[in-house]
């Protein structure tokens, strides 16, 4: 496997049954596109590449059998580790739209040249993705911290990927 930057997917539950097959969480949008991905690069104190054999929802998750996994003993060692895959195999996206990790660390400047800090985290709610902005140490409005909805047209205008910036509409002292 070539050295790219790993993605954490989703982690492996508990196991399921006696024939090796594990409880699947997975943070991939829908659930099941989990198993798109192949192989695995299981992480825990160490990497094993897994592949899926076979897999199915079960009640409201979803269970798998790895290969090589043939009974309980074999599959409790993995219980708890991380399915990771490399960057390169995620899906290309439409100029209109980022992975989160994209967004982290990008400088958040508002339309009137106010630098507002940089992306610490991107907080999921209900209604819309919420940047979490580190404001600068030396802030003009005492902000250590602002919370900037992610709804682009709206307050986020602009997304320049090379330049690692966001232009928002938002006031500076909010």
């Amino acid at each position: 496997m070539q050295q790219s930057e790993q993605i954490v997917v989703g982690r492996i539950g508990a196991v399921y049954g006696v024939k090796g097959w594990l409880k699947v969480q997975s943070f991939t949008d829908n659930p099941e596109s989990i198993f798109e991905y192949s192989p695995w690069l299981l992480s825990q104190k160490t990497e094993c590449e897994m592949k899926v054999v076979e897999w199915r929802r079960h009640n409201n998750g979803l269970i798998a059998r790895l290969e090589g996994i043939s009974d309980r003993e074999e599959a409790a060692r993995l219980t708890g580790a991380d399915i990771c895959i490399t960057a390169d195999e995620l899906p290309a996206l439409a100029d209109d739209e980022f992975y989160w990790r994209d967004l982290i660390g990008m400088r958040v400047v508002n339309s009137n040249g106010y630098d507002m800090g940089v992306v610490e985290q991107i907080m999921p709610t209900a209604s819309n993705d919420v940047l979490v902005v580190k404001a600068n140490s030396n802030d003009g409005f005492g902000k250590s911290e602002r919370l900037i909805p992610f709804i682009q047209s709206e307050y986020v205008t602009a997304v320049d990927k090379e330049a690692k910036q966001i232009q928002v509409e938002w006031p500076s002292d909010f």
